[in-house]
């Protein structure tokens, strides 16, 4: 009997999946531009958005999937929708106006609203996908540390299943 590759055995799965990738990519940018006008937003699209790396990493091992968005990567996405989000604010008590009052970022005070809505909300999907795939990251690692690698990902690793 012949012996096939781990890899082989989901063959099928795997190709499903490079398919469906970015037909999921495509939804969460849908739903994070289209959540200010319908149902949706930011952390909405965040989560669908982060679906993807968690279905990329059962599918084709978490070894592959972290060198794809490396945690340190991750960290830099958390803080970056954080100051996107707090920025808004403070941008707007610059400009006079409370704490995310949207009306006073641009002349217009109904433009102003769709500026601010749509930089609060694009902050709180890229935190929200960030920290959902920390979270795939921390309770799918075999190693001590969340983050850190504590030996060189191998050939063997990216070729296994886990």
């Amino acid at each position: 009997m012949l012996k096939r590759n781990v890899q082989q055995r989901h063959r099928v799965v795997q190709v499903i999946t490079k398919f469906l990738i970015p037909m999921i990519l495509l939804f969460a940018f849908y739903v994070q531009f289209h959540g200010d006008f319908g149902a949706g937003g930011g952390f909405q699209a965040g989560v669908i958005f982060a679906s993807v790396f968690i279905l990329h990493g059962l599918i084709f091992g978490e070894a592959r999937t972290r060198l794809v968005l490396t945690p340190n990567a991750l960290r830099i996405l958390m803080s970056l929708g954080l100051l996107l989000y707090a920025g808004t604010g403070v941008v707007s008590l610059f400009l006079g106006g409370n704490y995310l009052d949207y009306s006073v970022l641009l002349s217009d005070p109904i433009s102003g609203q769709h500026w601010g809505i749509f930089s609060v909300e694009l902050g709180v999907g890229i935190t929200v996908a960030a920290v959902m795939v920390s979270l795939f990251y921390c309770f799918s690692s075999k190693r001590n540390f969340v983050g850190h690698i504590s030996h060189p990902i191998s050939e063997s690793e990216l070729d296994s299943d886990g």
